[in-house]
């Protein structure tokens, strides 16, 4: 599958979170207005961390926002909850050990495909892509995913 992009209507998907529950994508928009869906290459890499920590620190910012924040790597369900105890992560993590999300969201590879890929996705509640940030350089995201949310809070004033 190509990479989804902006415009695009996200897949529905079910799987398990780091505390073994269930996750539906649907279920995130019961309670949230806006889903940041970010895939990453490896628990415990120091970009990985400093990414999901940055995430962390904007977390209460970015719920008050309406926004729920979701992290999906290949790592195993055991080696994400000890990650996300590790750094005190308010937010589920996915394992994707089977590649089926990165393939469904057509999430590319780095460095000649040796890397998984570093993406983000601000999704609304249509399912709709709002924001797509492809960078292996997780300051990117950061800064995109601040930007992104002060433009809707601007625009909702």
């Amino acid at each position: 599958m190509s990479a989804l992009k902006v415009g695009d209507t996200i897949p529905d998907f079910k799987t398990i979170d780091s505390e073994g529950l269930e996750f539906d994508i649907r279920s995130v928009f019961a309670t949230k207005k806006w889903l940041v869906l970010y895939f990453y290459p490896k628990d415990y890499t120091p970009g990985c961390t400093a990414q999901a920590c940055s995430l962390r620190d904007e977390y209460p910012n970015l719920s008050a926002l309406d926004a729920e924040v979701v992290g999906v790597s290949s790592d195993s369900i055991v080696s994400h909850k000890r990650f996300a105890k590790s750094y005190n992560l308010p937010f589920r993590l996915l394992s994707d050990d089977d590649k089926k999300l990165r393939n469904l969201f057509g999430v590319p590879t780095h460095l000649m495909g040796l890397l998984p890929g570093r993406v983000t996705y601000i999704i609304d509640k249509d399912l709709k892509i709002r924001c797509y940030i492809n960078s292996i350089n997780w300051k990117n995201h950061s800064s995109q995913v601040n930007d992104f949310f002060k433009i809707q809070t601007a625009f909702n004033k």
